[in-house]
């Protein structure tokens, strides 16, 4: 949900009150086709790729999302968007690991941590963090390439079609958004930046 009053993104201080709108957090490149959406666009569940089909099956509609910056030498931090829902549309709940309980500061992402994800492909998986810090050149197909900065890149545990998917700790703590991999690894953007760049709020606790 939105930030709330008292809630600040640095230093990060979480917001208190009743959330006032409720969102689907996902990809810029799932939810607003690579900065090719507009705002209001239907997002669909299944996807249309999967069958989906609009209005039968749109959950919510475009809200926000943070352009990526396909210009050569230029750095992003997160390709992120969410689209606002309504109350009865969305769970809190991830299908396989329950709620999440809080979210880590980049700071205290560490080499080494048991990470876990549930996606659309690969379903429930876990991995270990082997990278932090890290800048990887992405390609989104038709001759585009992002550079990010600023990464996590963990040990295989993805495949197309996970993009989108939370990036947890064993014990539900939010570290990284999925949305790039190789048959090798799995690439995320470190959830603070997710969070301040969207300014929303993802979990009670900062950890």
């Amino acid at each position: 949900y939105d930030l709330l009053p008292g809630g600040s993104t640095n230093p990060p201080v979480h917001g208190v009150g009743i959330p006032p709108k409720y969102y689907v957090l996902s990809n810029n490149h799932v939810l607003a086709n690579s900065n090719n959406a507009n705002l209001g666009d239907a997002i669909l569940q299944p996807g249309p790729y999967d069958g989906g089909t609009d209005p039968a099956d749109r959950i919510a509609t475009l809200s926000r999302f943070i352009p990526i910056n396909f210009a050569a030498g230029a750095g992003n931090l997160v390709d992120a968007a969410i689209a606002e829902g309504e109350f009865h549309d969305l769970d809190r709940e991830i299908y396989w690991n329950g709620c999440v309980r809080g979210w880590r500061r980049k700071q205290n992402v560490s080499v080494g941590t048991l990470v876990k994800k549930t996606g659309r492909t690969t379903n429930f998986t876990t991995g270990r963090i082997t990278t932090i810090n890290a800048t990887i050149n992405v390609s989104y197909g038709g001759g585009k390439v992002a550079r990010l900065t600023d990464q996590i890149v963990t040990t295989n545990m993805s495949a197309g079609g996970d993009s989108g998917s939370l990036v947890m700790t064993l014990d539900n703590v939010a570290v990284g958004l999925l949305f790039a991999g190789s048959s090798t690894a799995m690439i995320a953007n470190q959830i603070e930046n997710v969070r301040s760049l969207l300014r929303v709020e993802v979990a009670e606790l900062i950890l």
